[in-house]
C-alpha cells in the first residue's frame, strides 16, 4: 500500500497514534470500514467526537467519490479555504483541478444585481461553465451554496459525482444539509450546525487515501 502522507517518520507515528486514540475512544459505530476512514479523519481534524453522530453517507458515496477522483474530475468548492487546505500533490496524482468562483468580479456583481449571495452566483457560474456534471462539489462554509447545488440538481438536472455538504453556521446550515439528504446523487453530509472548510478538506483527503489504497 502506498503512503501518500508527505510526513517524516515522526509525523506519521503521531498521526497513526491520533487515529488509534480516535478508534479507541469512539467505540462502536455503524459505519462500514471505508465510511469510518472518512469519519475518523473528520474527528481528527476537529477533535470533536460528535461528528460520529452527525455524518451521513449516501450508499454509493464512497465508491462514487473514489471513482471520480481516479477520473481526475473537477472539484468545485464554495470558498478558497477548501482549496488552500487540499494537498496539491495528491490532487495532481489523479489530475484533479479545483475551482472556486466566489471572489470573481462577475460573481460579486451578479450577487449585488440579483440580491442573492456570492456563494449562489458562484455555483451558478460553475454550472454555466459546465463544471458541475460529474464533478465533486464540496461546500464547507456557505449554506446558500449547498442550497443552490440542491436546486440545480432538482430543477436543472445537474448530476455531480458527489456532493460533500458540510457548511457551518446558524442560518440555513442545518436546513441545507437536510435538503441534500434527499438528493438523487451521492452525498456526504454532516447534519446540524457543525461543519466547516476543514471538514470538507478532511473528507476529500480521506477519499484520496481510499482511492489509492483500493487501486487494483
Amino acid at each position: 500500500m502506498s503512503d501518500m502522507r508527505q510526513m517524516t517518520a515522526l509525523g506519521r507515528s503521531i498521526e497513526d497514534g491520533s487515529f488509534a486514540i480516535i478508534d479507541r475512544e469512539a467505540g462502536r459505530h455503524e459505519f462500514d470500514p471505508a465510511q469510518w476512514q472518512i469519519v475518523r479523519r473528520v474527528i481528527h481534524a476537529t477533535a470533536d467526537f460528535e461528528f460520529k453522530e452527525l455524518m451521513r453517507f449516501h450508499p454509493e458515496a464512497v465508491g462514487a467519490g473514489m471513482a471520480a477522483l481516479r477520473r481526475g474530475v473537477p472539484i468545485v468548492v464554495d470558498v478558497k479555504m477548501i482549496t488552500a487546505g487540499l494537498n496539491e500533490e495528491r490532487l495532481k496524482f489523479y489530475g484533479c483541478s479545483t475551482h472556486c468562483f466566489i471572489s470573481d468580479d462577475d460573481v460579486i456583481a451578479a450577487a449585488k444585481a440579483n440580491n442573492s449571495t456570492r456563494a449562489i452566483e458562484a455555483m451558478r457560474k460553475a454550472w454555466r461553465r459546465g463544471l458541475l456534471d460529474g464533478a465533486i462539489v464540496a461546500v464547507g462554509n456557505a449554506p446558500t451554496a449547498l442550497l443552490e447545488t440542491v436546486r440545480l440538481i432538482e430543477n436543472e438536472g445537474v448530476r455531480p459525482a458527489l456532493v460533500i455538504g458540510v457548511p457551518v453556521g446558524f442560518v440555513s446550515a442545518a436546513e441545507s444539509k437536510e435538503a441534500a439528504l434527499g438528493l438523487g446523487v451521492p452525498y456526504v453530509v454532516a447534519r446540524g450546525r457543525k461543519g466547516g472548510s476543514a471538514i470538507a478538506v478532511a473528507v476529500i483527503h480521506a477519499l484520496l487515501f481510499l482511492a489509492r489504497e483500493t487501486e487494483p
